[in-house]
């Protein structure tokens, strides 16, 4: 330290015990990693709850999809989702809104980006996918989306999994497959791939990035939360719809087109969202993601109820897969967080 004439100021002993301090803090920072949060068996059948709930609504998206076809265009049916979505969560939500703002105005470029890729690119690249390759290719590239989760969250974050887990994951995308190729392994060997496949996979890796980077959410109510998202999600949706329009491949929605989408506003797009973000909250992303894997078992089983598809054989087996899966993974799931939070 310097001495006499060269002794540091008041303002320089703040500057330098500031330094010392980030000197001393540093090497700690670079080993923090993101914990799991302590979980009770309550919290655990609750996140369990919601989750099947939520992709139960997801897998009815896929049916109100099949049964809008003629009714309402794809983007049409994207942006009236959104639009309605925000107008229902600004009835029920706007006071909540205004109480969040200070919170909120520091962060609308995440939540901008969330409500963009987790929803609006999502839907339309889904989409547009299904109109050049096949809903098995789909089905099983969407099955991805949880390998990619656990991948990017141990990057990014270094959040290992068990072994069980990556084998619940295995079974649980064996069981999507069986469902996709209906239960004929051959016709997956004929698969081909164009530029649909390039967009779900697009689409698959937005929607991971989309549950990996909800940790980064404001700490606000789920109101102002969802109204933040549904209002970016339905900005963004506007420019497809105008392309749609200016193309002449618009179709206004009929009676059955606008039940659709008021159905798709109310529980595919507000209530199953505000359920899954509340899921990754209270198991994580990488538990929470697992769960998609169910969407194309519940859309099978609401078509043979709804539509009047035949229950087959190789449904049972896949659902026998997926529920196996997804048992096994979490009661890995549920030891490692155990040991971790320990």
């Amino acid at each position: 330290m310097p001495h006499g004439d060269d002794a540091p100021s008041g303002k320089d002993r703040d500057f330098w015990a500031l330094v010392h301090l980030r000197t001393r803090l540093l090497p700690l920072c670079r080993t923090v990693r993101f914990a799991a949060p302590s979980e009770s068996p309550q919290m655990q059948n609750r996140a369990y709850a919601y989750l099947l709930l939520t992709m139960l609504l997801w897998g009815g998206n896929a049916v109100a999809g099949k049964l809008a076809v003629g009714h309402v265009s794809p983007m049409m049916l994207v942006t009236l989702r959104w639009v309605l979505a925000f107008g229902i969560l600004a009835a029920i939500g706007w006071k909540q809104f205004l109480a969040d703002w200070p919170k909120m105005r520091r962060h609308l470029l995440l939540l901008c980006v969330l409500g963009t890729c987790g929803f609006t690119f999502f839907n339309a690249l889904f989409y547009n996918a299904l109109v050049y390759t096949t809903a098995i290719n789909v089905s099983i590239e969407q099955a991805g989306m949880p390998v990619l989760v656990i991948l990017i969250n141990f990057l990014l974050f270094r959040l290992r999994v068990a072994w069980l887990q990556l084998l619940g994951v295995i079974a649980t995308i064996a069981g999507v497959a069986i469902t996709a190729c209906h239960g004929d392994p051959r016709q997956l060997l004929a698969l081909g791939v164009n530029i649909g496949d390039g967009m779900m996979l697009i689409a698959v890796v937005l929607y991971s990035g989309y549950t990996v980077f909800l940790r980064f959410k404001p700490d606000i109510h789920w109101k102002s939360l969802m109204l933040a998202l549904s209002f970016f999600s339905f900005v963004t949706a506007l420019p497809f719809a105008w392309w749609e329009i200016g193309t002449g491949r618009a179709i206004y929605p009929d009676f059955t087109g606008w039940a659709i989408a008021f159905y798709v506003a109310l529980f595919p797009s507000a209530l199953s969202q505000i359920l899954y973000i509340r899921s990754n909250e209270l198991i994580g992303g990488n538990r929470a993601a697992l769960f998609i894997n169910l969407v194309p078992i519940f859309g099978t089983l609401l078509s043979v109820v709804l539509v009047g598809e035949k229950f087959r054989s190789y449904h049972a087996l896949a659902m026998v897969l997926v529920l196996g899966g997804i048992w096994l993974a979490e009661h890995s799931g549920r030891k490692l967080a155990a040991r971790t939070s320990a």
